[in-house]
């Protein structure tokens, strides 16, 4: 039992350090104009665009690490429930916030980036879904890679 939480745990981890570094690397490709619309802090349909694959192939890898320290069982399932009730609860601030339309500066750090992007509502809703159904589907290549 202790080791199924801790693949849950180590693979929740995985998916938040992957999501961090890849969104991170997107954004210095991108740049601060190539991730939001212009004068703005929506993203951009490039960064929607770019950005999903990669959350997706997050969720996945983090399935899959959960699969594998788990050694079999329910614990992507597991992970999955908690990247969908995580991700619904961190929702919930992009869907009640103010249509604030604050005017961007040019030059943007990573940081001032990640704190002051407003994230679509539907993008919002469909990220815990991504993820829950990437983290399954890593838990299922994991399954079928040790069969055989």
């Amino acid at each position: 039992m202790a080791r199924k939480i801790l693949a849950v745990i180590l693979g929740y981890v995985v998916i938040f350090v992957s999501i961090f570094v890849l969104f991170t690397a997107l954004y210095l490709v991108l740049g601060a104009n190539g991730a939001f619309k212009p004068g703005s802090y929506r993203p951009s349909f490039t960064w929607l665009a770019l950005s999903t694959p990669l959350a997706f192939v997050a969720a996945l890898v983090g399935g899959y690490v959960c699969a594998v320290v788990a050694r079999g069982g329910r614990a992507p399932l597991a992970l999955a429930a908690l990247v969908l009730v995580l991700g619904f609860l961190f929702a919930v601030p992009a869907l009640t916030a103010k249509a604030a339309d604050d005017v961007r500066p040019g030059n943007l750090s990573n940081m001032e980036a990640m704190q002051k992007a407003k994230e679509p509502a539907g993008v919002a809703l469909a990220n815990p879904l991504l993820g829950a159904a990437g983290v399954l589907v890593g838990g299922w290549l994991r399954r079928r890679r040790a069969k055989g």
